[in-house]
């Protein structure tokens, strides 16, 4: 007998011990109590994205009422939480339920291999430098979109004469000391934004210089109403109806700023220059040539980065890099941007399903090729789910949906008697891009992002409640998604 086909058999596998995956597993111990499973986290801790970056004031862009669980009250009292607190609170969530006692930590996931003979995953992981097998009858991929591994990395003309230091926030040196030293921030997203004030209070000086601007959005760091509805109602009942205003709260400005583009722009900008004051030139620095969330909105708590460039801290340079000199950044322009730190906040390189090799029935498996079904499964893949969460909301929301999802499936798979599920494509439905996102790692990744389909229920909604009456409430039969036993591919 092959050390595979002796491997120790779980009947599900989640790979990923961040949010998803924790979230995952909660659903699964409740809804499907009988069955065995385990978390493979190749880290050596939990947490995912919220262990892995350790950069300056490190936090959500999303607020924890929504990126929270809906089974676990958020009750700290900021909104917009720090990398920290939400490390703690999925470790809690983990440590509570008794999750953390499944989780199988070291565990680097590197391929998968179906076979419809045995209707099982073979899955292989490095473990301790060497490798180790486990079966599955069915796999939960919570691993995330990007990779844990490299970030996007762009290399400049002149960066080896450059005497001070350049960093990558996903990699953050630890003990980095950038007190009184001058800091350049390259990038205008999420991390960008975030870096800028948090390294202004000991910096000398923190300049961010992108190349073009980003919607930047001011939101309270604390919700006054759920503090209200926490001090009348019991826990869960808040924070229900607090997650419940801001999702609804969140879905209709987003479809006013996508129906009325130009409207939502000229407030945002508006917004903007209310924070900087009049003689701002909120234009060239925070007016983009896009519309808004045609990439994602950043939000800003308390307005703090608006107040680290009003106090003069922290500035803004929109302009492009000729090459890095011994004492900073030449800009095109011909300005010259002095320099101790760089710190190249430039973006995520999107790596899908961990990266991992997989096999069906021996032949290999490209997710490019596929075709998403629900925003959860993908054609041609059986008996595995991959967890995708909102461009436009909470990561969570979407996740909190396909992992009871797959309760449902696993329920009603056990009641017919039923060994596989698959979907495969469908004649006449047209591809169309997985993600309509214009951001720069999502156009860079094209080539490795499945496609969705111009009907369902092949299409990516980016709607929570849609995707709550077709995920949560729509029939799991329905025609498209196909069973059968071990033995061929249905």
């Amino acid at each position: 007998m092959t050390e595979a086909a002796a491997a120790p058999f779980f009947d599900v596998l989640i790979v990923g011990a961040g949010l998803s995956g924790v979230g995952a597993a909660w659903h699964l111990q409740r809804g499907c109590p009988g069955k065995t499973w385990a978390i493979l986290e190749a880290r050596a801790a939990l947490g995912g994205t919220w262990d892995l970056f350790r950069y300056p004031g490190v936090r959500s862009d999303s607020d924890m009422y929504t990126l929270g669980y809906a089974f676990r009250p958020w009750t700290e009292g900021k909104a917009i939480a720090d990398g920290p607190s939400i490390r703690r609170y999925i470790a809690q969530t983990a440590r509570d339920n008794g999750i953390d006692r499944h989780i199988r930590y070291g565990h680097k996931v590197v391929g998968a291999h179906w076979s419809s003979i045995d209707a099982c995953w073979r899955v292989e992981a490095e473990h301790d430098g060497r490798r180790v097998w486990l079966r599955t009858r069915f796999l939960a991929m919570c691993s995330g979109y990007y990779s844990y591994d490299e970030a996007y990395r762009p290399r400049f003309d002149g960066e080896d004469a450059f005497a001070g230091r350049i960093v990558q926030p996903q990699f953050w040196p630890a003990g980095l000391d950038y007190r009184s030293r001058r800091v350049v921030v390259v990038g205008s997203g999420a991390t960008a934004v975030t870096l800028v004030p948090a390294m202004a209070q000991d910096a000398a000086h923190v300049t961010m210089l992108q190349r073009s601007p980003t919607y930047v959005v001011s939101r309270p760091s604390e919700y006054g109403f759920a503090q209200r509805l926490r001090r009348w109602l019991p826990a869960r009942a808040a924070y229900a109806l607090t997650r419940w205003r801001v999702i609804v709260e969140s879905m209709l400005l987003y479809r006013v700023a996508r129906s009325k583009p130009e409207l939502a722009k000229r407030r945002i900008v508006e917004m903007a220059r209310h924070q900087l004051g009049p003689g701002y030139d909120v234009d060239t620095h925070f007016t983009p040539g896009y519309k808004p969330w045609d990439q994602r909105v950043c939000v800003v708590p308390d307005g703090d980065l608006f107040r680290a460039i009003r106090a003069g801290r922290a500035s803004v340079a929109t302009d492009r890099i000729q090459r890095f000199t011994p004492e900073g950044l030449l800009l095109e322009s011909g300005r010259l941007l002095p320099a101790d730190v760089v710190v190249l906040a430039t973006g995520l390189r999107i790596k899908l399903l961990g990266g991992i090799a997989i096999t069906v029935d021996g032949k290999p498996f490209r997710p490019n090729d596929a075709m998403s079904y629900k925003g959860m499964m993908l054609s041609g893949l059986p008996n595995c789910v991959l967890t995708f969460g909102y461009t436009n909301a909470s990561w969570t929301l979407k996740a909190d949906l396909t992992a009871a999802w797959v309760v449902r499936l696993l329920r009603h798979m056990d009641r017919k008697g039923q060994d596989v599920a698959v979907v495969h494509r469908e004649p006449g439905v047209e591809p169309e891009p997985f993600l309509g996102f214009t951001s720069g790692y999502v156009q860079r990744a094209r080539a490795e992002l499945p496609q969705q389909g111009s009907r369902k229920p092949w299409q990516v909604y980016q709607n929570y409640v849609q995707d709550m009456l077709t995920i949560r409430y729509g029939r799991i039969a329905d025609g498209v998604l196909r069973f059968g036993r071990k033995g061929a591919m249905p």
